[in-house]
């Protein structure tokens, strides 16, 4: 009987799992919300000239179209906890880095959003070492 009980103590999440879940889904937000404002660019919404598909220079065109398809994905996933999730996330941290660290003629300077998606990512893998180490077999 004890043998069932430590198995089940096992397949519970620890405290940091639980956490890590509830982290992976506010970025779930903030991705549905990043999708929402690009969909919002692409139909002609937001005001100004330059954000209607038709007026947009090609590079943002294409930019634009990729994030709003991606970034309502990694939502989906992150919100699911799916392991693909958090790939479709990099995609589109690593898109709007280049975009906006690495061609700032062409798209502006946000370095808020590039150093926005380098925290993520510093806490995803803050999350993922120390959940390792907690599930590491301890050796004696």
């Amino acid at each position: 009987m004890s043998e069932v009980t430590s198995r089940r103590a096992v397949l519970q999440p620890s405290g940091v799992e639980l956490i890590f879940a509830w982290f992976q889904r506010v970025v779930a937000g903030y991705c549905l919300l990043f999708g929402i404002l690009y969909w919002i660019k692409l139909i002609g919404f937001y005001p100004g000239s330059l954000w209607r598909f038709d007026l947009m220079p090609v590079h943002w065109q294409v930019a634009a179209v990729v994030l709003a398809v991606f970034f309502p994905f990694a939502a989906a996933g992150l919100w699911m906890l799916a392991s693909w999730g958090p790939v479709i996330w990099f995609i589109c941290a690593v898109t709007e880095t280049v975009m906006y660290a690495g061609f700032p003629e062409l798209f502006g300077h946000r370095m808020l959003i590039v150093v926005s998606h380098a925290v993520v990512a510093l806490l995803y893998i803050a999350f993922r070492v120390i959940i390792w180490l907690q599930k590491r077999p301890v050796r004696h």
